[in-house]
């Protein structure tokens, strides 16, 4: 195992390089964010080029990226155009970023995996057929609509929640937002789930443990439940980087200062420092997060050995 781990991060190196490097890259071609800073007026020649010289923007892009990830490697994500350090952003935006991916993370496990046990399990009944039909709808309805409706029903017409989280974005407060972050995904954990427990409902391990005469519950929890989250479990771990990258309109709607704020403040305001930021600490943590899925399969699995 451990073996495995040591090799599997030193695979990411050169995902990581490669990625921010295509984000840099990406980035850079947004348009000029000196002319941005300058407000409506266009920038003189020297202040402009006193700018640039400043935040590093008259060198080549290959050296700029060399220069700024030697940088992150010492902990230094640069400077947003307005002085703050991208550091002291990330430190206000991603605990409340955090938060609302582990209340959307929640719902996914408990609902989705709840619904798709209990569909796989009476398939073809019309339990299974109304789950079927309304996961559907959640994901054909785009997550900016839930998210307008939920807010105006049950914000602005009955007053059940406030229409805009406050500033502390307490867990009690991200429960809808975190609804509508992972309605989407929920939609998708639930059919997976139900399709893998009536694939592997007919297996031989599952008949076997049956004739032998164990329990119902301990037949579904301990055979079928644990062979069954596999793919469930892979769906998820990929899902928490796209969670948390994703969160952008979930929080513009919620008025939630996450990193999906400010990287849609710093795509407006074409800040370079903040977006290659934000989405490097993004990319380590969806890589994180793909090697945490790869160390589960064993644990549900015991035949599954790392080497």
């Amino acid at each position: 195992m451990g073996r495995y781990v040591v090799r599997r991060l030193l695979q990411m190196i050169p995902v990581f390089i490669g990625s921010t490097l295509l984000i840099f890259l990406m980035v850079n071609v947004m348009g000029d964010p000196i002319a941005g800073l300058c407000g409506d007026k266009q920038c003189d020649a020297a202040t402009s080029a006193q700018l640039k010289k400043e935040f590093g923007l008259d060198k080549p892009v290959w050296q700029q990226y060399l220069t700024y990830m030697g940088h992150v490697f010492t902990g230094d994500f640069g400077t947003a155009f307005n002085g703050q350090k991208v550091t002291e952003l990330m430190a206000t935006s991603f605990p409340v970023t955090i938060r609302l991916t582990i209340v959307a993370i929640l719902i996914e496990i408990v609902i989705g995996i709840t619904l798709g046990v209990i569909t796989g399990l009476k398939r073809g009944r019309p339990v299974d057929t109304s789950v079927l039909l309304l996961t559907l709808v959640v994901i054909s309805i785009p997550t900016f609509v839930t998210g307008l409706l939920l807010q105006l029903l049950l914000g602005v017409e009955w007053g059940w929640i406030k229409p805009s989280v406050s500033t502390e974005a307490t867990f009690g407060e991200l429960l809808v937002p975190g609804l509508v972050l992972a309605s989407v995904s929920l939609a998708y954990v639930t059919r997976l789930t139900r399709t893998s427990i009536a694939e592997n409902r007919r297996s031989d391990y599952v008949r076997t443990a049956v004739a032998k005469g164990l329990p119902r519950q301990r037949v579904i929890v301990r055979h079928l439940l644990r062979n069954s989250l596999i793919p469930v479990v892979t769906f998820i771990g990929t899902d928490i980087g796209a969670l948390m990258g994703g969160a952008i309109v979930t929080e513009r709607i919620f008025n939630i200062h996450g990193v999906g704020y400010q990287l849609y403040q710093g795509i407006l305001r074409q800040n370079t420092q903040t977006v290659v930021g934000f989405v490097t600490v993004l990319v380590l943590v969806f890589l994180a997060a793909n090697l945490l899925v790869d160390l589960l399969y064993a644990v549900l699995d015991p035949r599954i050995r790392y080497a």
